[in-house]
């Protein structure tokens, strides 16, 4: 027995995962045509499951944060070279 572990892309696990969702064929029939056990193909396809509600998930709730985090972050960059133009006004006498 060899001493290291097999390493699957991502891309392979989806699409052995979504060959099992289909259910066109039974589990050891995908396990064996892609050489791997038959309950690592029905731990992917459980995975694969549990992970599809997320990727349809009403992005409009997503988009919604994205804006406050922009703002906050921008105001934030407008105070620092707000004191940053003042401090440097000071220095060279420009100073109203």
């Amino acid at each position: 027995m060899s001493g290291k572990r097999r390493v699957f892309s991502a891309k392979f696990k989806a699409s052995v995962a979504v060959e099992a969702i289909r259910g066109l064929r039974p589990l050891n029939e995908i396990a064996s045509a892609h050489g791997v056990h038959p309950h690592q193909v029905s731990a992917w396809k459980k995975q694969a499951l549990a992970a599809l509600p997320e990727a349809f998930q009403d992005g409009r709730a997503r988009r919604g944060q994205e804006p406050e985090e922009l703002t906050a972050q921008l105001y934030q960059q407008i105070g620092q070279l707000k004191v940053e133009l003042d401090w440097l006004k000071k220095k060279s006498g420009m100073e109203s």
